[in-house]
Order: structure tokens, then sequence, then C-alpha cells
């Protein structure tokens, strides 16, 4: 116990800033926004008339969860249980793979090794801290419910579930660890599987059946494949059966002993799926720094033009429920009138919030361009580069066409698959406009967040990984809640996303557009410039 004390001393004194903001940060947000929803849907009419709107759009329920009646504790829960899952999620794999995986690709984990610690016992240490981290979580989550006012009984299951789910994701880290040789590697798959899980959970969520009162939602089997779904399943407030937690919490035991069964097998450093073999001569994309900074990022672009590809089909591919649930319930076309208003169309406002989501992945992607550039120079080979005659200004600025590239890659991407999916509509030629024009809108967004992660990189080097991450969570989060718990103006506005254009009817307004692109633009030119004159700092974060 003392050698498994000592390693848990040492994982908590490293995560102690980054784990206190995972925790404290998301409880928080819990807290402030279980306290918008009783301000914004006090009235159980109120209540009555969102849940209505979601089973009849079914777009609301991909992204917000099982509807499972107007009681206040069930109505949160409904909204926010699967993005407070989803961020437990990202917390759990980056632990996971940032004490094992990561361990092993620097050298550390060797030296831990050679101790009398062994190979196994940071393993069992990691297990331990992952899982103390998601109770601490879930136990913080149910104090925020609490503290507005919500039922203990059902905010502790909430918390229980978003715990289980946690769990679940590190087993899954920790496995994807022992499948990759780098860190990002397992960093990429793990990302990759909570995103499946929190899509998977909303396909069945939307494939549900409602009830004939439009308060209730039976999920569809894709809800059965993911931790978040079980998580729903519990009914918090309502059932509160904690039962459906014991699949996650399963998965979770077979896959940490399969994690424990590889370890004790494989060698240091090695990996399951082993690592391609190199060229034994460069290609002649390689023959430039260009294009080295083309083939480091080429990974991450197509990772995340999947997940636009995905969503763009989904945009145009769902509007077609639309129709068929409205005219099987007559009562939703009136409801639907007083939300959207008479100049948006209801497929419009499916195709706004679905890329929205894919201005998101956009956005993720750039914001990993700037970091990569921020990595190549924390390993030294940024200075191999600057060595040549590539000059500082020029290496800063094609990171930033390369961002820009992937942003437009993304947003293509989605674009075409939103077309294609188009096919289904009832009404493709006018559906096809508002796809294009909804994948373009995102464009000025995106390249905010790639300007200001490279501003970053130029003044705050070390900063540039968790700010990077942090201002545009913190955006995303702003834009997707900030309009439904109707958060203060300026709050909202604070987020690039609140600014970009919407179709709504006939008519769309770029001059949100415009300032975002000439600040985007901005951003980016100071940081090349600032380039010029910083020093390279390799080592450290």
């Amino acid at each position: 116990m003392t050698r498994l004390a000592v390693l848990l001393r040492q994982r908590a004194r490293r995560d102690r800033l980054q784990l206190a903001l995972w925790l404290v940060g998301t409880a928080l947000l819990a807290y402030a926004s279980v306290s918008a929803v009783f301000d914004t849907y006090g009235d159980a009419e109120d209540r009555e008339e969102i849940l209505g709107i979601a089973i009849a759009t079914r777009t609301i329920l991909v992204f917000r969860g099982t509807p499972n009646g107007i009681d206040e504790g069930a109505f949160a829960f409904f909204l926010l249980f699967a993005w407070l899952a989803l961020m437990g999620g990202l917390m759990s794999t980056f632990l996971a793979v940032r004490h094992t995986r990561m361990e092993e690709e620097q050298g550390r984990a060797e030296y831990v090794a050679s101790t009398p610690a062994g190979r196994i016992l940071p393993t069992i240490a990691t297990v331990v801290h992952g899982v103390l981290a998601n109770i601490g979580l879930g136990l913080l989550i149910a104090l925020a419910l609490i503290g507005n006012g919500l039922d203990s009984s059902g905010s502790l299951v909430a918390g229980a579930a978003i715990a289980a789910s946690g769990i679940a994701f590190l087993a899954f880290g920790l496995f994807a660890a022992q499948l990759f040789r780098t860190s990002r590697g397992a960093n990429g798959a793990s990302v990759a599987f909570v995103l499946a899980a929190y899509l998977l959970r909303g396909l069945g969520d939307a494939a549900g059946t409602p009830s004939e009162d439009l308060l209730h939602v039976t999920p569809a089997w894709p809800t059965w494949l993911s931790p978040i779904g079980y998580g729903q399943l519990t009914g918090a407030f309502v059932e509160n059966d904690l039962r459906p937690l014991l699949v996650p919490l399963g998965f979770a035991v077979v896959m940490i002993g399969v994690v424990f069964a590889l370890q004790s097998v494989r060698d240091q450093g090695a990996s399951l799926l082993p690592g391609r073999a190199g060229r034994a001569t460069a290609g002649p994309v390689l023959s430039s720094s260009f294009g080295l900074a083309w083939r480091l990022n080429l990974s991450i672009l197509l990772s995340w033009t999947a997940g636009g590809i995905a969503t763009g089909l989904l945009a145009t591919s769902l509007s077609s429920i639309v129709g068929d649930v409205a005219g099987s319930n007559p009562q939703v076309i009136e409801i639907l009138r007083r939300a959207m208003g008479d100049d948006a169309s209801i497929e419009q406002a499916f195709v706004a919030t679905f890329y929205g989501v894919v201005g998101i992945l956009a956005a993720c992607c750039a914001v990993q361009v700037g970091i990569r550039a921020r990595q190549e120079e924390v390993h030294g080979t940024a200075e191999m580069v600057l060595a040549t005659r590539v000059p500082r200004v020029r290496w800063l600025l094609e990171y930033w066409v390369v961002g820009v590239i992937v942003i437009v890659v993304v947003l293509a991407a989605a674009g075409i698959a939103g077309v294609l999916g188009a096919s289904r509509a009832s009404d493709p030629e006018t559906l096809i406009p508002n796809v294009l024009e909804a994948a373009a809108a995102q464009l000025p967004a995106c390249l905010v967040f790639l300007g200001v992660t490279l501003l970053v990189f130029a003044f705050l080097p070390r900063a540039t990984i968790p700010l990077g991450w942090t201002i545009v969570g913190v955006a995303a989060i702003l834009g997707t809640f900030g309009p439904i718990l109707q958060l203060p103006e300026w709050l909202t506005e604070l987020s690039p996303f609140a600014h970009s254009p919407v179709p709504s009817g006939d008519d769309t307004d770029w001059s949100g557009g415009l300032w975002l692109l000439a600040i985007g633009l901005g951003a980016a030119a100071a940081a090349v410039v600032a380039m010029r004159r910083r020093e390279l700092t390799s080592g450290g974060g």
C-alpha cells in the first residue's frame, strides 16, 4: 500500500491544476446551467412546450437527451446530462493516456518500472486515480444539483451516472494506450470513442418512440451501445434506477482486465498495433517545410473530416423525420410555428443546428494545427527546420495556411455530405442551398480560433495547449447552451459561434461573419509578426 500511496500522491500532484479545472469547471457549469434552466423555464407550461418542440424536431434530442417528463429535475437532466457526461469522458480518457502511454513515450515509465513499483503497480495507481477523479466529479455535480434545490436522491443518481460513464471511458482510454505506440494516437482513438458514444446515444434518442403527450421518449437500440445512454436510462429524478449503471461498470471491469493482460505480455514502449515503417527516402511532399507541416497535420485532418461528414449527413438525412412527426401529431405544427418563427423553416433550423456542430469540429481541427506547431517546438524538431534557410515568420505562416486548408476541407466535406443526404428530403432544391450556405458560414469563426491559438503560441507558448482547448471549449459551450438557456446576451456573444451567419428565410446577415473574418486575420497577422523576435522554448509543456 505504501508504494501505491506514493504513486497516487505523484499523480495527484501532477494533475492538481488540470484535474481541478476539469472537476470544478464542470461542476460550476452544471450549477450555472441548472440555475439558468429554472430562471428560463420555471413554469411547467414552458417546459412542456420545449419538450414538445424537442420531440417534434428530434434535432434537440441528438444534442440533449431523452425527455422524461416536465418535473424540474427530469427536465434539467434531459438538457444537461449528455454534455456533462461528454466532458467527464474526455477528462477520463486524457487522464488515462497521460499516465500510461505518454509516460512510456517520454521514457519516464521505464524509470518507474525499474523501481520496486514494477510495471503493473503504476497502472493500478492510474486506475484508482481515475476512478477517484470520476467519483469526485459525480459528487460535485450532485452537490451542484442539490444546491439548486433539486431532490437529493435524484441528484445523487445523476452524479452516479456521470461517474459510471466516466469510468467506462477511463477503461477505454487505458485500452487505447495499449493499442497505439504514441499518446497522440491513443488520445485520438479515445476522443473518437467518446464522440461516437455521444452520437450513438443521440441517434438512439432521435429514433426513439415518443409518447402521445410528447413528454417522454423510449430510446431506440443505438442508445444501448453507449455508456452515456445507460446513464440516461437511470431516469434520474423519476425512476432513480441504478441498475443500468452495471453495464458501463461491467464494461470497465472487462476492459481493465484486458489492459492488465496485454501489459503483462508486451515490451515496455511497444504497442498492440505496431508502428508503420517509414520510407527509406522522403517523398516529394516532404521536400519543403510546408510539405512537412501538411504531413504532420494530415492525420488530424482525416479524423475531424470524418466527424464533419457524419454530422453533415445527419443534418439533412434526419430532416425527413420532421414531416413524419408533424403529420402524426397535428399539435406539433403549432408548437414549431411559435418556436421557429415565420421566417426560418424547420429544415433551416435543422441545418443551422447541425452545421453549428460542424463549425465546432472544424475549429477544434484548427486549434490542433496550432498545438502541433507548439509540439514541434517542444520536441526540438522545429529547431531543426529553422536551422535551415526557413525563417520563423515563414514557418508559422505555413502552419496558418495549413490551418486554413484543414478548415476548408472539413467544412467542404460536411457540405458535400449534407448535399448527398438532402436527396432524401422532401424539397432538396431548397435544402441544398441552405446546406452550402450554412457550411460556408462557419469559416469566419474557425479562422478566429486558428488565429487566436497561433497568437497564444507566439506570446505565451507554454499556455498554447491548455488555453487553445479552453478557449474553443468555453466558446462551444456558450454558443450551444447560451441561446437555449437564455444566458445574458453579453455572455453568449463572447463566443464567435454566436456571430456566425445563420440562414433565416430568404435572408442571411453576413455582417457578423465579416467582423469574425477581420478578427481572425488580424490575430494571425499579429502572431506571425511576433514570431520574428520570439526565442524558441524547447522542452516544457
